[in-house]
């Protein structure tokens, strides 16, 4: 490791948790989903909800959210810019804490994502119903394919459905080894990922996320807080955020994402180099996320993920542990999910992943010390990214 180990740790996560059920839940509202995954992680922390004084969510008012866990806080954050909304959070938190606007910072997610499915109306004045919708750009599956096609043709179509289907199949192996996971009984063979049905052209079924019921909550604090939590904490050692685009037709390049410039902040700021990742949690609403972010973090260079991932290096077993949880693709994905990376990586960081547990580089029983965790939002838009650590 670089500088990072003698660095004074100044803020951490101390609480991480899901909602109680995840899946197909018609029973329970998103509110119900964001009340229990709170609840979970304040329990996980030691805290009680009269310690929260600093609420952050996305895609739901802070306002209903409070109100409805019984919470007055005295900072609140409702930035809201896709799936990268939640880690994004976390350096928002910091900056709270920092500031003094408040000491206990909850981040919380839930959405019925499956159960409550249906058509949002549109703003026939935004500029998404303008310039894209009447071309037939009406959904993710759609812009994302849309930059996946560019790929393969700046890269080569085989070379990227190789490294398609290596990001599917092993997504799936780290499933099968969570029970929490909505794919943890169905295992995938290439033959599966290959014959699974077309949704938009180049992706297959299962190069798509789930659409699944569920909640997680993150608990941020002072390092004073932190040390007096019921379990060890985990430091955020580092965070960059940013956007480039809203609509997909005016992404700059249809194959690099902004996070060329969000992930070199946060590993700066953390003073660690990609050498010393033990885990990477990656936002993996689609496999091309899953490439376009492994490149534009530098873990490969462009046109290079083909190579990196080859020979299911990202499995359980394999030298380059990713999204160990099973990820939106085979875990769950209520609508936004980069409050669940940040679960996960806290989760193996501890110590506490079960069967999936890996380990800290070069050793066999080692927990890891370092994870990167990355959200991606809006059509590729937006990126946040934390460098958590442990000791």
């Amino acid at each position: 490791m670089t500088s990072s180990g003698s660095r004074e740790r100044e803020i951490a996560i101390v609480g991480v948790a899901e909602s109680d059920e995840m899946g197909t839940v018609p029973n329970k509202s998103s509110l119900q989903h964001h009340a229990e995954a709170a609840h979970n992680a304040l329990a996980d922390a030691g805290l009680s909800k009269n310690d929260v004084d600093g609420v952050f969510t996305a895609g739901f008012s802070t306002m209903a959210t409070a109100e409805y866990l019984g919470i007055q806080p005295r900072f609140t954050d409702n930035t809201s810019v896709g799936g990268s909304s939640f880690v994004i959070h976390v350096a928002h938190a910091i900056a709270a804490i920092k500031a003094g606007y408040c000491e206990v910072a909850l981040i919380t997610h839930g959405q019925a994502g499956r159960s409550a499915r249906g058509r949002v109306p549109g703003d026939p004045n935004l500029p998404v119903a303008q310039y894209e919708a009447p071309y037939g750009m009406v959904g993710q599956p759609i812009n994302y394919a849309l930059a996946c096609s560019r790929y393969m043709h700046e890269y080569g179509e085989d070379r990227a459905r190789q490294a398609m289907a290596e990001i599917a199949v092993s997504t799936r192996k780290w499933a099968n080894l969570n029970p929490k996971a909505a794919m943890h009984d169905t295992p995938m063979t290439f033959d599966d990922y290959h014959d699974s049905r077309y949704v938009a052209w180049p992706f297959h079924l299962f190069d798509c996320c789930l659409v699944t019921d569920s909640g997680a909550s993150i608990i941020v604090t002072t390092a004073e807080r932190a040390r007096a939590c019921r379990k060890e904490p985990v430091w955020v050692l580092g965070a960059g955020e940013g956007h480039d685009h809203n609509l997909i037709s005016m992404m700059p390049s249809l194959t690099s994402l902004i996070a060329r410039e969000t992930g070199p902040k946060a590993m700066a700021q953390a003073g660690i180099s990609h050498d010393d990742i033990d885990l990477t949690m990656i936002y993996d609403s689609f496999t091309y996320t899953v490439m376009l972010t492994l490149e534009s973090l530098g873990f490969c260079g462009p046109g290079e993920v083909a190579d990196f991932v080859a020979g299911q290096r990202t499995a359980p077993g394999g030298d380059f542990p990713l999204n160990t949880n099973g990820g939106g693709l085979s875990y769950s994905h209520p609508g936004m999910y980069g409050s669940f990376l940040l679960v996960e990586a806290v989760r193996q960081l501890r110590g506490e992943a079960g069967d999936r547990q890996v380990h800290r580089k070069g050793t066999n029983d080692q927990n890891p010390q370092i994870s990167l965790v990355n959200g991606t939002g809006g059509s590729l838009s937006s990126t946040g990214t934390v460098v958590l650590g442990t000791g």
